[in-house]
């Protein structure tokens, strides 16, 4: 596995870490699977894994402190979210920090993730929505400086809302953040822009999130692709959006060299970015987590700088829409 540093903190992250939101509640999700592809990817060398509280009430959390227990022999960096007060996914334009985020509910939530991941510290807590216009407010502030005073957090981060990688500069301008968690893959490019140079200049670590757009860019979804009640991704894949996606992935594998991996292309095209300090794929079955993990580890799989410019050209700036929390 390659690493890297991530941002001014002094760790060393696997390139490839592991997002834990499919793991909570959606469709084929196995508990013992995951405890298997999880332990597996310990093995193959990640160590940082991506949970919320919103992932299942807990249930995420509570899998990870699992599996904390049982590599207890190494050092795996904890990163959760703090859930919107309101439960408003991305948030509702010109809410107050009140409504969000007051103090109370993010020491309240941040204490239920320490006992859910059953650690006396959290690695990087993050706030699971953002807007911007609460950058100067001394609640986040007060709190913050709170939590990493009592030592209950060691770095705090925003996962940003989608399609709104710049909803976050004037908060980074506090210098309170170390991390920022935004959706970057071969469509979403638009990070690159303004977000990603701010972040190398000031130190500050990138997750990429999102790799596979949902999975659409694994390869594997059609135009009648559905899955169980409650699944997000019947929401995220409604017909407004399901249906360009399918043209645009198959635009995409058509442009690609016979043979190529869509879904290695996918996670090599994160990789190429200097600013990018992990990417957290969902990983549900031992094949994903091997697969991808093999990519994590391989230099020699760099982009040419001849793919690099036909991935540049499938960029797709898109703007939120309801289903697109």
């Amino acid at each position: 596995m390659l690493y890297r540093k991530f941002g001014k903190l002094d760790w060393k992250i696997s390139e490839v870490g592991y997002g834990m939101w499919g793991m909570a509640g959606w469709t084929e999700s196995d508990d013992k699977e995951t405890a298997i592809a999880l332990d597996r990817s310990v093995e193959l060398g990640c160590n940082f894994f991506d949970t919320a509280w919103a992932y299942a009430s807990g249930k995420s959390e509570r899998i990870l402190a699992d599996l904390i227990k049982r590599q207890a022999h190494k050092k795996l960096y904890t990163a959760t979210k703090i859930p919107p007060k309101n439960l408003k996914w991305p948030t509702i334009k010109g809410s107050s920090i009140d409504e969000v985020y007051p103090v109370s509910h993010i020491v309240e939530y941040t204490e239920k993730s320490l006992k859910n991941l059953g650690v006396e510290c959290i690695d990087l807590q993050q706030f699971h929505v953002w807007e911007d216009a609460w950058a100067q407010r001394d609640e986040w502030q007060s709190a913050v400086a709170k939590l990493k005073k009592e030592g209950k957090v060691q770095s705090f981060g925003i996962s940003v809302n989608r399609w709104e990688p710049t909803n976050c500069l004037q908060t980074l301008d506090t210098g309170l953040i170390d991390a920022i968690q935004v959706i970057y893959n071969i469509f979403d490019q638009s990070p690159e822009d303004e977000l990603f140079p701010y972040c190398q200049q000031n130190n500050i670590a990138i997750i990429a999130r999102v790799p596979f757009d949902e999975g659409s860019l694994t390869g594997t979804l059609t135009k009648e692709s559905k899955w169980d009640n409650g699944d997000f991704r019947n929401t995220y894949f409604c017909a407004e959006n399901l249906n360009p996606t399918i043209d645009r992935v198959e635009a995409l594998r058509a442009a690609l060299p016979v043979g190529t991996s869509l879904p290695e292309v996918a996670l090599k095209f994160i990789q190429h970015h200097p600013a990018v300090s992990t990417m957290i794929p969902g990983m549900r079955k031992i094949r994903n987590v091997e697969n991808n993990m093999r990519i994590g580890a391989a230099d020699s799989l760099r982009l040419s700088p001849e793919m690099l410019a036909l991935l540049r050209n499938h960029r797709w700036d898109r703007q939120p829409s309801v289903w697109s929390c």
